[in-house]
C-alpha cells in the first residue's frame, strides 16, 4: 500500500514538473513578444519647430519639476 502512495506522489509531482516547465515556456513565449523587434525609433526631433521657449518657460518648469525637493 506504501508502494502505490509513493507511486502516486512520484507521478504527482511529475506532473507539476511538467506543469512548472510549461509556465516557464508560456513565459518566455510572451516575453518574446512583448520585447521590441528593431523597429524604427521614432525621433521627437523638430516636434517643436517653430514654439518659442522663454527663460521664464523653463524657470516655471524646473519648479514643477523640482517643487518636492527644494531646488
Amino acid at each position: 500500500m506504501k508502494q502505490a502512495a509513493s507511486n502516486g506522489t512520484v507521478n504527482m509531482l511529475r506532473q507539476i514538473e511538467t506543469i512548472e516547465k510549461e509556465v516557464v515556456d508560456l513565459k518566455l513565449t510572451v516575453l518574446k513578444k512583448l520585447t521590441p523587434t528593431g523597429k524604427k525609433v521614432i525621433s521627437l526631433k523638430g516636434i517643436l519647430k517653430g514654439v518659442d521657449i522663454t527663460d521664464e518657460d523653463v524657470t516655471s518648469a524646473k519648479k514643477s519639476l523640482y517643487s518636492k525637493i527644494g531646488i
